[in-house]
């Protein structure tokens, strides 16, 4: 279950995270598919927390992080309504920290759950996806998310 900012509860929805995103993305060139995988990625983390109640909050950072991964313009869209930015400034400092994490190098390429790892900062602590590829990526391009490795039944 999600809890709002209100109080109310309400169950977590997939459909209602890719549309979120879907607005973020509006004429950037990401797929659906893209944004499925994103939804299947939130909805792991979030049953991951192991907790029964989330904050709607956090379902927003663990947006975050597979989004910037996705598409960077997207992503500095959707942080800027999330985040309630209200100046240039929270703009810009967005924009720096995005650059310095471009910048960074990433973990081994064999370690694929350490790959982005280490953020800190106004990012508001959202974690990386494990086992993403930048295929064509770059700075403010957009990178394609691999498929996660399923748990034997």
């Amino acid at each position: 279950m999600v809890v709002k900012r209100s109080g109310v509860t309400e169950p977590f929805s997939r459909t209602k995270v890719i549309n979120g995103v879907r607005k973020a993305c509006q004429g950037r060139p990401v797929t659906e598919d893209a944004l499925a995988l994103l939804g299947q990625r939130v909805e792991e983390a979030v049953r991951a927390s192991g907790s029964a109640e989330v904050a709607a909050h956090d379902v927003g950072l663990a947006i975050l992080g597979p989004l910037r991964e996705l598409d960077l313009v997207a992503y500095l869209r959707f942080a800027s309504v999330y985040k309630a930015f209200d100046s240039l400034e929270d703009f810009e400092a967005a924009i720096a920290e995005l650059r310095e994490v471009t910048r960074r190098p990433t973990a081994d390429a064999g370690d694929a759950e350490g790959a982005g790892n280490g953020e800190s900062g106004s990012a508001g602590g959202e974690e990386a996806v494990a086992g993403r590829t930048e295929e064509g990526g770059g700075p403010g391009g957009t990178a394609q998310l691999s498929q996660p490795a399923r748990a034997a039944d």
